[in-house]
């Protein structure tokens, strides 16, 4: 073998060796070690920050989730389920189309200007519809009480979160769904209510994952 010969050997024995190590460090140890870690000091977040009622998991405190009405025969979008707290709307990406096998959660925003017609329309489609479904035989919602996120989607699509504003907005119709008192339904919101971290990041919020299940250990 000449010089040329064992030079190039030598390269790509080296070339391996770094290859195996690398691999075992970054590929290995290092996921291991990470992993290890999450699961050691922060459990509950490194499983995805589950959310259990009676030691069945119901979701994730961080992933949003629909509550509406079984989808009826010609249907194609189902009717909220009014005894519920409501979360943002999620009309982001629309339906799956491409693999219908699976029922897949698609996650993103409307991509629309501010001023784009459609979604101007989309807004004041959706501010009627708050304010017809929020609406009592006792209390009507009046218009300036709809906030934002009542109407908007969030960037994901899948925001977890509403404001105490659209929470309380929705009170008067689940304490009638549900047959309670008005002001048991506004104590519930008031509990859930998580300010801002530290006093001043963030806003105000309220995970309607954690209210509904509340809400469900109330009306028993």
């Amino acid at each position: 073998m000449n010089s040329s010969a064992r030079n190039t050997a030598r390269l790509l024995g080296a070339g391996a060796r770094a290859l195996l190590v690398l691999t075992v460090l970054c590929g290995v140890l290092y996921p291991l070690a990470v992993t290890g870690v999450a699961q050691g000091l922060f459990p509950r977040q490194a499983n995805g920050s589950e959310v259990r009622e009676a030691g069945k998991v119901v979701g994730s405190s961080l992933i949003g989730q629909r509550y509406d009405l079984p989808l009826k025969e010609g249907q194609e979008t189902p009717e909220p389920d009014l005894k519920w707290f409501q979360p943002r709307p999620s009309n982001g990406l629309g339906s799956n189309t491409v693999n219908t096998q699976y029922k897949l959660i698609l996650s993103g925003a409307t991509n629309r200007a501010g001023d784009n017609e459609e979604l101007i329309q989309w807004v004041k489609d959706a501010k009627a519809a708050v304010i017809k479904d929020n609406s009592t035989p006792g209390y009507r919602v009046p218009a300036s009480a709809v906030p934002p996120d009542a109407v908007t989607s969030s960037g994901s699509g899948l925001d977890p979160d509403i404001s105490p504003a659209y929470a309380r907005l929705q009170v008067h119709r689940v304490a009638e769904r549900n047959h309670l008192p008005v002001q048991r339904v506004e104590k519930l919101v008031e509990d859930h209510t998580q300010q801002r971290v530290l006093g001043f990041v963030g806003e105000p919020r309220v995970n309607v994952l954690a209210l509904n299940i509340a809400l469900r250990e109330l009306v028993g």
